[in-house]
């Protein structure tokens, strides 16, 4: 059975390569498609003998299957860029051209290269992650604190609102992050197990589909096809090379599911908490005027330190967060308040 899935799977790809090709008629990547297409079939006729020799019956046609026919008919549609991950975990290689490379992109010269060029994106990563947990918190939290404050002035309720946000939304923000990560390690991991038994069953075709990605890039025919042997020859680096120029994907980026939870977890609380902790300490009207303080203060930090991102100025970046944070809390409070006199 191992044999005709795999037969399967090739037939997919090659049968979503045109469908790719035919999206990208009269650009250069049509023919990388089209002969990333080819590249497919032969490999799909190899497990074809494999399976026939196993005694198993090879069917006459191929008839894609109703999720490859939904992609294909999106594609059409869309065009490939923005269905790269789809296609990515259907087996279509090349992806990484429509991610962090574009043609005349220089290729590393060894695997040791390949590594270096993306060591660091992480770190880089997790800062960018956290200043946007830390809003996410911020903003939702205090909308909701200023929409029940709006209803009701009774400080138990604000208090007791405020606090089921912060737990509700970090246990959501940590679902939907676990949830997210685990799903692109089992991507990964998939693919990888798929590219680990075509290096050992057609290591040339496997050299051949990423010298043609090399080629798309704008590089001469001899230094593609050089590389990528030299690349997929060496068994410590070969898998990685291909996930990265193949499919687009880095396993550097993956990270744990639960670390991934974890983080998303508390910069979220910590975000939900600012305009919480006024109304733990200070009792009266005057918690709900520090919370609002504490806030825009917030808001308007967590605004400075997305500008070393965007590379906008720090006091228009933090300006621009907090009329954006002033504003979703200005609705809430306003939709509160009309509650608060209809229900009351």
């Amino acid at each position: 059975m191992h044999e005709l899935e795999s037969w399967r799977e090739e037939k997919r790809s090659a049968y979503l390569y045109r469908v790719v090709a035919e999206a990208e008629a009269g650009t250069p990547r049509q023919a990388l498609f089209t002969e990333l297409a080819r590249e497919a079939e032969k490999q799909a006729g190899i497990w074809a003998r494999h399976a026939q020799t196993a005694g198993r019956t090879v069917p006459g046609d191929f008839e894609p299957d109703m999720r490859t026919r939904v992609v294909a008919r999106l594609v059409r549609k869309f065009g490939p860029r923005p269905l790269r991950g789809v296609l990515a975990a259907m087996k279509v290689r090349g992806m990484s051209l429509y991610t962090n490379v574009s043609a005349g992109h220089p290729m590393p010269q060894s695997a040791g290269g390949l590594e270096h060029r993306h060591r660091g994106v992480a770190s880089g990563g997790n800062l960018r992650a956290a200043v946007f947990g830390v809003n996410d918190g911020l903003i939702s939290n205090a909308s909701l604190i200023l929409g029940v404050a709006g209803a009701t002035s009774d400080h138990a309720i604000i208090l007791l609102s405020g606090a089921a946000g912060l737990i509700a939304g970090a246990f959501s923000m940590a679902a939907g992050e676990y949830v997210s990560v685990r799903s692109q390690r089992e991507m990964y991991e998939y693919q990888i197990r798929l590219e680990r038994e075509e290096l050992e069953h057609y290591p040339e075709e496997e050299a051949e589909e990423l010298a043609l990605i090399y080629e798309a890039r704008g590089h001469s025919r001899e230094e593609a096809v050089s590389l990528a042997k030299n690349l997929t020859a060496d068994p410590q680096y070969a898998l990685a090379t291909l996930a990265r120029e193949e499919l687009g994907l880095n396993p550097d980026d993956l990270g744990s599911p639960w670390g991934a939870a974890l983080f998303s977890f508390f910069a979220f609380a910590a975000g939900a908490a600012i305009p919480l902790l006024p109304f733990l300490v200070v009792s009266g009207a005057a918690s709900l005027g520090i919370a609002v303080l504490l806030t825009a203060g917030a808001l308007f930090a967590v605004g400075g330190t997305l500008s070393l991102f965007t590379g906008q100025r720090a006091i228009y970046s933090g300006g621009r967060m907090l009329v954006i944070g002033a504003a979703a809390g200005t609705f809430t409070y306003l939709i509160g308040t009309l509650l608060g006199v209809t229900l009351g």
